[in-house]
């Protein structure tokens, strides 16, 4: 019987929409995120449509609508190239963006199409990402530009924050700005589903929910091109149960991965974390 790959799944229609923004301007530790949608796509071919665990085969139609021509642009010049991209997949029920650095995650909620003030979003992430903005956006500031936006820091819950990953003034500021906080700590303690648990409970009344899966959350031996990843990070098994298991919220509408430099992989690692994570979300919206 000949393999079938997640890849085979991306054609010209689909309920899910696949989008490339590979923005690397405006990166804290400049490299080549922008070469992380095409590496992922061609890692697809390596990852089954079977998981044989849940006896589950993946029959999705994914419509595969390209990059956005953000290649070499700063945050603030594709910002707009983003947020259209992301509104013209509104008709599809769950987009997911591969980036590209962190600094897509800001135009993407914009592109939502509802007011901020509506938006919950989760993120999965070592860090804050609440450096100032007097130098404009970039990857290390998304939250803190959404919260000047005008989205709500109750509306937002941050997973897996990481020792010596960041600094006490952004931890006060978070705090200050009412985000839910969840350590890297109480993950490993309490399990990834309690601590989603809380999130979600925490934005229930929430009507849209998008999800940042920054990958350098994972622990660095998991994930080798991730450049913020650190010793001790998420391990990746954690990642894709978190993966399933919020894309199989019917409020969820935009899913992202962030932060891969395909430049400083070892052995395809990351970018197979990269395409797994694909499936495991592919796998969470079969169950709605």
């Amino acid at each position: 019987m000949s393999w079938k790959s997640i890849a085979d799944l991306l054609g010209g229609e689909g309920e899910v929409a696949l989008i490339g923004a590979p923005m690397e301007a405006g990166s804290v530790t400049p490299g080549r995120c922008d070469l992380a949608p095409e590496t992922i796509r061609r890692a697809l071919r390596r990852v089954s449509t079977y998981d044989i665990d849940a006896g589950m085969e993946l029959g999705i139609a994914v419509h595969d609508r390209g990059d956005v021509a953000v290649a070499g642009l700063s945050p603030a010049d594709g910002f707009e190239p983003i947020r259209v991209a992301v509104a013209a997949a509104a008709r599809q029920r769950l987009t997911l963006l591969l980036g590209g650095n962190n600094a897509v995650t800001r135009p993407a909620a914009h592109g939502l199409g509802v007011p901020l003030e509506s938006v919950g979003l989760i993120t999965l992430d070592a860090h804050f990402d609440m450096r100032e903005t007097d130098g404009g956006p970039m990857n290390g500031n998304p939250i803190r530009c959404l919260l000047e936006d005008g989205l709500p820091g109750w509306n937002i819950c941050q997973i897996g924050l990481a020792p010596w990953a960041n600094t006490a003034a952004m931890h006060r500021d978070a705090q200050a700005a009412g985000i839910g906080i969840f350590t890297l700590a109480e993950c490993k303690a309490q399990g990834i589903d309690a601590v989603l648990d809380r999130a979600l409970a925490r934005l229930a009344h929430r009507e849209i929910l998008m999800v940042d899966f920054d990958i350098d959350v994972i622990d660095r031996a998991q994930c080798p091109g991730a450049p913020g990843a650190r010793p001790g990070g998420m391990p990746a098994e954690m990642f894709f149960a978190a993966a399933r298991r919020l894309a199989a919220e019917s409020r969820v509408r935009l899913v992202d991965l962030t932060e891969f430099d395909p430049s400083l992989d070892v052995s395809d690692v990351t970018a197979l974390v990269a395409a797994r994570w694909v499936a495991e979300v592919l796998a969470g919206f079969s169950r709605r």
